[in-house]
Formats: C-alpha cells, structure tokens, sequence
C-alpha cells in the first residue's frame, strides 16, 4: 500500500527545525485511519521519517440533507432546552454547518445561548467555545458516565436536555446513550443524532490493512475516533480474523489512540493501546515522534 504524500506545511503544534527531515521515526511503518485533517498529520509523520500507510477507516456522512435533524433543531430553536450535552466536537461543528445550509444558523445558535451547555471533553468544548458559546461544564475526562453523574447528582427530573449523540453505538463501543439514561432519570430529552458515519463501501483497502496489521508488517496503527477502531474490527469480524488482528494488536503493532474514548473498544477486548496526555491531534503526534521509536 503506497504512502500518501502531502506538501501541507502545517504541523499540528509540534516543532521541528532545519530543512532536512527529522529522523526520529526512520524505519518505522505507521497506518493512519483518519479521513479529517490527515494530509497535515501524515506529512508530519513523514517529515520526522516514518513510511506511511493511509486507509480512512469511516466516512462521514453529510447532514444538510437530513430531515430529521432539521425538525429536531427547528423544536429547539422554537423552543430552547434548559440543558445541552455536547458530546463531540466534529458532531456539534456539523450539526451548525447544517444549519448554516439551511440558513439557521444565527437563530439556532441565540437558542443555544439561553441553554446551560455541558461538553463531554476538550474537544467539544473547544467547538462550543469557537461557536461563542461557554459550557457550564465538563469532565476532565471525555467519559458520557461522569456527564451522566454530573447532571444526575445536580437533579434532571422535569428538565427539557438536548443531548447530541456521541454517534452510531456499534457492538464494539461501551457507550452510553445519554439521552435514554438522562429520561430515565427523569429527564424529557431531545437525541440529536449529529454524526453518522458509515464504513468504507470499499473494504478492499481495511481488508488489506487487518492482513497488513496481522502480518507484522506495520509498527503502528493510529486511531482518532472509536467508530474508526469499529471500522476496522468489523472488517476483522467479517473475515472471521478478530482474534488474529487482536493478537498482532497485543504484540508487534502498536495501537495508538488519540484519547481513552478512541481507544474504548479496544480497552474492553483486553488490548492496551499508546495514548498521549491530552487528546488532541497535535499531541497524539508528538507523542507517536518521541515514544514509538522506543519500542524499536
């Protein structure tokens, strides 16, 4: 599988000096499933020598054209909830594009202002702030169970909560559907499903990335989203190979994840996975430059 080549300058925060290329990763073989912002993550792993391998495990799907989150953001606009879960910052980034589509985006965000706002995580709250809006508050974890906990401890019984959806619950992802344990609760809620993604109608190159990751030829496979660790394991699953790539994952390939969440389908199969501080794209390549090559 050839290596992507990219001419993005951007470096995702991480510094590197001189013309010549760095060569902290020289010799290693990295798989990147990303389908956002991987030309500049490629080309950073690149620069600092690492041979690259690039296959989107998910796509993610558009939502201008979906009605039923046009009649779920006309309700909230014409009537505000008292709480808003943002759960992702990609999905909450979308759900404003589309609303921006259909020309609601002002009135949709003034609703949004008159709503205590809690996001699940860095991400979220990041995209909720370049919104201009402010969250209320957030774990400091990206962990569905502590906004659970959180609102719960506070009393959500009577409250009107718009929850946006992590995404599509899979077999492999541990998730907590928020919105059905917040009306448990007590709670009347809105789901807001705000992030669809499908895996590749082609699975020719995921197929070739389990045999690539089950035959040691890879020293690292990286992940930016759970749905893309589903992906793959779904792939695995149709070719009856789970225990095969899971094995390869426990052993020679090194799994790294951008954060704990991405990494949650594999943490429940008994698979440890490499993950920086902070779960940021910029960080996650930093981290890859200055650890992996101490698995040599």
């Amino acid at each position: 599988m050839a290596a992507v080549q990219c001419d993005s300058s951007v470096t995702l925060g991480v510094r590197h000096t001189g013309r010549m290329p760095n060569a902290e990763l020289s010799g290693l073989t990295i798989a990147v499933t990303a389908e956002r912002r991987a030309a500049e993550f490629i080309t950073l792993l690149e620069r600092h020598g690492a041979h690259v391998t690039h296959t989107p495990a998910i796509h993610v799907l558009p939502l201008v054209d979906d009605s039923e989150l046009l009649s779920r953001t006309s309700e909230i606009i014409a009537s505000p909830p008292d709480v808003l879960v943002v759960s992702t910052a990609v999905g909450f980034r979308g759900w404003l594009d589309a609303a921006r589509a259909w020309g609601e985006e002002d009135v949709l965000l003034t609703a949004l202002r008159s709503a205590r706002i809690i996001t699940r995580g860095p991400k979220a709250k990041g995209a909720v702030r370049a919104a201009g809006l402010r969250e209320e508050w957030s774990p400091t974890t990206e962990s569905s169970e502590g906004v659970y906990e959180h609102l719960v401890a506070e009393g959500v019984r009577g409250l009107r909560v718009a929850v946006q959806l992590h995404g599509t619950i899979t077999e492999w992802e541990p998730t907590t559907d928020l919105s059905i344990s917040l009306a448990d609760a007590g709670a009347e809620t809105t789901a807001l499903s705000v992030y669809r993604w499908t895996r590749p109608e082609d699975q020719g190159p995921m197929r070739a990335l389990v045999n690539l990751i089950i035959g040691g030829e890879l020293d690292a496979v990286t992940f930016t989203s759970a749905p893309a660790v589903s992906s793959l394991l779904g792939t695995a699953k149709d070719a009856a190979l789970v225990d095969d790539l899971l094995d390869a994952l426990r052993g020679p390939v090194a799994p790294v994840c951008v954060g704990p969440v991405t990494a949650s389908p594999l943490t429940v199969l008994g698979v440890d996975t490499m993950q920086p501080s902070r779960s940021r794209l910029g960080s996650l390549a930093k981290y890859i430059i200055e650890e992996l090559p101490k698995r040599r």
